[in-house]
């Protein structure tokens, strides 16, 4: 029978959350993952990279042999301790600190990962915010277009900017949610987006089959990151994860390997797909 293994109740009044208060702190790589230079030679943009899934991904991808371009929004301490971490692993990376629900922010950081390393081949879109209402009703105007522009609109505006500068070979990962599948009562507009996501994610596949890139998600289910104590209660935050069959979260090293997959060569068969990393939860799709 497996256990209840659940973070203990605890919250953060800040939004975005921060790492260093969280009980325990994430997890973001495991001393028996064996890198294989799946990566060599290529340079990534990861958006949402200052903790969390972001995170992970960064430092897997460093160990793989990646540049990266860390895209975070505020969270200069969290972003800094990515960065050594990425450095630890015998990475290269810039950081970049900014909204990208304004364009132009899109753009400054494709010139300067272009100025910095002259490609691009990986873009990671990982960043979101939810706000967990618990009707409809009280979601207002400001909240739906702030999630909306920060979980789908800024997807399109770096894809947009960076497709140009990205050759054949080249891949695109999006972080999708088990909300879009399976949803959530609390999480209406955050859910609705993932759900956009998604469906992003399999039309652009098709869209640029052509051009020879490949377009991909992965949908976390509950996974342990700084966002999870910022926007839940702490009754909330103490059955986190319980629900799954493994009835835990998943930490943010749990999710990496999977975007590694599908950014190297093992997944050049592999697009308009999505990879589910959600603790046992079956869903269609």
């Amino acid at each position: 029978m497996v256990e209840k293994n659940t973070p203990p109740a605890q919250h953060q009044e800040q939004r975005p959350g921060r790492e260093g208060k969280m009980d325990p702190e994430p997890v973001y790589i495991t001393d028996d993952y064996r890198a294989a230079d799946k990566l060599r030679g290529k340079v990534a943009i990861i958006t949402g990279g200052d903790s969390g899934i972001g995170r992970a991904v960064a430092v897997h991808y460093a160990k793989e042999g990646a540049r990266i371009m860390l895209v975070y929004l505020e969270e200069h301490k969290d972003a800094k301790l990515s960065c050594e971490e990425i450095r630890r692993h015998g990475g290269e990376v810039i950081a970049r600190a900014g909204d990208l629900g304004e364009k132009s922010v899109c753009e400054d950081i494709v010139r300067e990962t272009l100025d910095a390393w002259g490609q691009i081949d990986i873009l990671v879109n990982n960043a979101g915010e939810q706000h967990p209402k618990k009707s409809i009703v009280d979601i207002s105007e400001e909240q739906l277009l702030q999630t909306f522009q920060s979980n789908i609109f800024a997807m399109f505006y770096l894809i947009q900017t960076a497709l140009e500068h990205m050759p054949s070979g080249s891949v695109i990962i999006n972080t999708s949610s088990v909300t879009a599948y399976k949803g959530n009562p609390i999480l209406l507009d955050y859910s609705a987006s993932k759900g956009a996501i998604t469906a992003f994610t399999r039309s652009l596949a098709i869209n640029l089959a052509e051009q020879g890139i490949r377009v991909n998600a992965v949908a976390p289910g509950p996974v342990w990151t700084p966002l999870i104590p910022s926007t839940f209660s702490e009754e909330q935050v103490d059955d986190f994860g319980g629900n799954t069959p493994m009835k835990r979260p998943g930490q943010p090293a749990e999710l990496a390997p999977a975007y590694v997959y599908l950014a190297c060569q093992d997944s050049s068969y592999v697009s308009g797909q999505v990879i589910h990393v959600n603790g046992g939860t079956p869903v269609n799709g």
